[in-house]
């Protein structure tokens, strides 16, 4: 049980350290090839974010626990919305840019909706992984049509020269996999030695882990005062996650999922998706303040202790 804890720990700090590392060079590469900053904040920052939880569903269903890549694309959005942004504007309260917000959020309500389509029957086929993809396909479409310039704010992108951006980006896309690897290693060890579900991992450790990059951003964006690009961050990795890490297990490794996925985790996430979506609107010309990001927050740890309570993945 050591060894396996032990590499969870490493494979986190390193994936941790990777991810900034990849999302950096990455925005670097964009901005190199003279692409707008707002589309390298909803994109670009925002799949990089996301890319340790398309690393790990690789692994996890190349593995044969697909189980473990679905809750890490619902639990990582579950704490998105309830860890990240809870915490984020605990931090500091976020004006919220409706602009922005209307462009987005329209995007992702449909993503959870299909997503919910996809989960439905309790089994993840190829078709729901064409689907899903289809769908990120056209969200990029409409995200590069409605692209406005400067929405994202120059200095958080590192002022590296394009070959240094590419090397960074090669180096930190390898150290992900890697460390990706040793994760899902670990955690799986871990989920067979204390007889927990590679579910109950996934949703929980692995989704923590790798939603660790996106509450680093955002809490930086927040003391920075660039607060476009904390709730940009949290509603485009919600939208990566559904769109591209859950069609990854329905691709590799097709065939039924943990019932609990569909009939306890997908609802948590789309209550939370809908009530991050009021406080939004509701609070477009002001800014999410600290007494509804602490009823986010809260509403995450009560689904900890339900999961913690529900050990063995069963809803």
């Amino acid at each position: 049980m050591l060894i396996p804890l032990l590499m969870v720990i490493a494979g986190l700090i390193a994936l941790v350290w990777s991810a900034d590392r990849f999302v950096g060079a990455a925005a670097a590469t964009a901005r190199g090839t003279g692409l707008s900053t707002l589309l390298i904040g909803m994109t670009v920052v925002a799949l990089g974010t996301s890319a340790p939880e398309m690393v790990v569903a690789v692994f996890a269903a190349l593995d044969g626990i697909p189980d473990l890549a679905t809750g890490n694309a619902l639990g990582s959005n579950i704490a998105n919305i309830g860890l990240v942004l809870g915490v984020t504007a605990l931090v500091r309260p976020i004006p919220v840019p409706f602009s922005l917000v209307r462009r987005e959020l329209p995007l992702l309500l449909g993503a959870t909706g299909m997503a919910g389509y996809a989960l439905a029957n309790g089994i993840l086929g190829r078709f729901d992984a064409l689907f899903l993809a289809l769908l990120l396909i056209f969200s990029l479409w409409w995200l590069v049509r409605a692209d406005t310039p400067d929405a994202v704010p120059v200095g958080e992108i590192p002022d590296l020269p394009l070959p240094r951006a590419l090397c960074w980006l090669a180096g930190t896309l390898l150290l992900l996999m890697l460390s990706s690897r040793i994760l899902v290693w670990g955690a799986s060890e871990l989920a067979q030695g204390m007889g927990v579900s590679d579910l109950i991992i996934g949703l929980t450790v692995v989704a923590i882990g790798t939603s660790l990059p996106e509450l680093a951003a955002c809490v930086a964006s927040a003391l920075k005062g660039h607060h476009e690009l904390a709730i940009g961050n949290v509603i485009g990795s919600n939208l990566f996650n559904l769109l591209a890490v859950l069609p990854i297990p329905a691709l590799l490794a097709p065939g039924p999922i943990d019932a609990a996925a569909a009939s306890r985790d997908y609802p948590v996430m789309l209550l939370l998706t809908l009530a991050m979506a009021m406080l939004l609107l509701w609070q477009r010309q002001g800014r999410l303040t600290r007494l509804p990001a602490g009823l986010l927050l809260a509403a995450y740890l009560g689904y900890l202790g339900w999961l913690a309570l529900a050990g063995n993945g069963s809803p």
